[in-house]
């Protein structure tokens, strides 16, 4: 509707709007998460945490409202048949920007259950959104590398032991877990300096998701592989280009896979699982590059 204005205005106009939407739900959400925290019964909590639910659907029905306001975007979207909104689902994605957010809660609102996303610890402190996802309940995870653990033994397993709490909350409520397995957003520096099997994904990490599944195995009913692919913008896929209009064509394709017996194990502890669960991701995520491939690179009609 307002795609006619220059780039920058567009930009500035939807940023505002997601600003004031934020806040404006926030005015609801803070209160309502502290008499939920400070009042330990559980009819409650169940009652303040479907209101919580409430307004986080709210604010992202309006997000994806100042989408269409502010964009002209072309939407191609298939797989979402067969998802329910009473589920539990693990939900894996490959992660380029910080638009893949947005993308997801759009496409994936009210198919299935409110997206709970994985966290680095340090975005906790992130502006008002920080706060949000505290409030939200989205797990914190303290990342270390293999360096740091070497130095210090002690600390091993202690982000499995937020996963296993996280995981704990899960059980109660209908929730998809999402974990962006890459770990971090794709860049070409972070795919070289790895030097990625893949063209167009960063190496999967197999801990952190496999722990969800060991985890949540009486509960999870399927996985939700989403590939998210920005044809016309391989270079500037940012969010301030998003903002500006300029990503004006979204691919998604969505897989719904089953869970079997055998990915779920003790990934920490059974070698032969780690191995196992390791080249069945592997496998998925060759899978993955070759449909991000095919949707960058359509074969010509005629050939």
């Amino acid at each position: 509707m307002l795609s006619f204005l220059p780039g920058p205005i567009i930009g500035a106009i939807s940023f505002l709007l997601y600003l004031v939407n934020t806040l404006f739900w926030s005015i609801f959400l803070f209160p309502m998460a502290f008499l939920k925290f400070i009042i330990p019964i559980k009819a409650w909590r169940n009652f303040c945490g479907k209101i919580v639910l409430f307004i986080a659907e709210s604010w992202i029905f309006i997000n994806s409202l100042n989408i269409a306001l502010t964009k002209k975007v072309r939407w191609d979207v298939k797989g979402l048949e067969g998802l329910d909104l009473n589920g539990w689902y693990l939900v894996v994605s490959n992660h380029q920007t910080w638009v893949d957010i947005l993308v997801l809660q759009k496409v994936l609102f009210r198919k299935i259950p409110f997206l709970k996303f994985f966290l680095k610890k340090e975005l906790i402190w992130v502006p008002i959104m920080g706060l949000v996802w505290w409030a939200l309940e989205y797990p914190f995870m303290k990342r270390y590398s293999e360096e740091f653990l070497k130095k210090n033994p002690h600390l091993k397993g202690k982000d499995m032991e937020t996963t296993r709490k996280a995981c704990e909350k899960f059980k109660t409520t209908p929730v998809s877990v999402m974990n962006f397995v890459e770990g971090t957003r794709f860049t070409k520096e972070k795919h070289d300096k790895q030097k990625s099997p893949f063209k167009n994904l960063l190496k999967p990490k197999a801990g952190g998701i496999s722990f969800v599944l060991s985890a949540m195995q009486d509960q999870l009913q399927s996985i939700v592989n989403v590939t998210i692919v920005y044809p016309d913008n391989r270079e500037d896929k940012s969010f301030w280009a998003f903002l500006c209009g300029k990503v004006t064509n979204i691919v998604v394709r969505v897989e719904t896979i089953p869970i079997q017996k055998e990915i779920t194990g003790d990934y920490a502890e059974d070698e032969a699982y780690r191995k196992y669960f390791f080249s069945w991701l592997n496998e998925l995520w060759t899978k993955k590059d070759a449909t991000i491939e095919s949707l960058l690179n359509p074969p010509r009609e005629g050939k």
